[in-house]
């Protein structure tokens, strides 16, 4: 079992981003990871006292799949977002200033006018939170040939991307990682997360992530084959260290994990 490759959502219902390696630490998100969330309309969240909030709260594929349609990309260095549509850049901002948030706002604001509920407005996530789907979503994983069993039967590929996971695997048979909640696994090297529960999915699987056209009904093939709608897992990290696609992932053993944790 290995790593396939890693996946960061600076943004979140933007495009992912491949990287090359994550320094994952304890109680930690993935970093750059759901940094930002772009409010749609009112969503009563406060930076000051952070909340988990329904994703229906924020832009996101579920309901607006005509984000698919643009590409976008997360400059750590400048805290630049740009984004692109049809190939041509259309915007580059700053996210640390609010002029830079309230242009983002403002192309929204433009680019889907019918499917807002009132002002679009970008939101940063304080130190120690991020706009995961899940309160326990720290890390995400997604089992490949969990993926193409569903291919399978859905009968038309299915880009794992539709999935939005940040580390996927290969190497273990479909469906395996369910058997792991509870356990802990060994990425690479050092690093170590606890499995803890796993991803239910919704109607935002059903979008292309390539063209935004909402085209399969992963769900419903999920529950009409598994009886379940679960495809992935959540972990959370609880030893710090360096992971990259090709690292050996290790179900441990209570004692091993016990031992490698004191």
């Amino acid at each position: 079992m290995r790593v396939a490759s890693l996946h960061r959502y600076p943004v979140k219902g933007l495009s992912p981003e491949s990287r090359e390696s994550f320094e994952l630490e304890p109680r930690r998100y993935v970093p750059g990871d759901r940094l930002y969330a772009i409010e749609n309309g009112p969503s009563g969240f406060d930076p000051a006292a952070p909340r988990h909030q329904p994703k229906i709260k924020f832009l996101m594929l579920m309901r607006n799949e005509r984000l698919a349609t643009l590409r976008t990309r997360y400059v750590d260095e400048t805290t630049t977002l740009v984004i692109e549509e049809e190939g041509q850049e259309v915007l580059r901002a700053d996210l640390s200033a609010e002029a830079g948030r309230s242009s983002v706002s403002a192309f929204f604001e433009g680019f889907m006018p019918a499917e807002l509920r009132g002002p679009p407005r970008v939101l940063k996530a304080p130190d120690g939170f991020r706009f995961t789907d899940s309160r326990s979503g720290f890390i995400s994983l997604l089992n490949l040939a969990s993926v193409a069993a569903l291919e399978e039967r859905i009968g038309a590929p299915v880009d794992p991307l539709r999935f939005r996971a940040n580390v996927a695997m290969e190497g273990l048979p479909a469906w395996t990682e369910f058997d792991w909640i509870g356990r802990s696994i060994r990425i690479g090297e050092e690093a170590v997360v606890t499995v803890t529960k796993r991803i239910v999915r919704c109607a935002a699987t059903e979008v292309d992530p390539a063209t935004g056209a909402r085209d399969l009904d992963v769900v419903r093939t999920l529950q009409r084959n598994w009886d379940h709608a679960d495809c992935g897992i959540y972990a959370e990290i609880v030893r710090p260290g360096r992971i990259r696609p090709g690292d050996a992932i290790e179900v441990m053993e209570p004692a091993q994990a016990e031992l490698a944790l004191a």
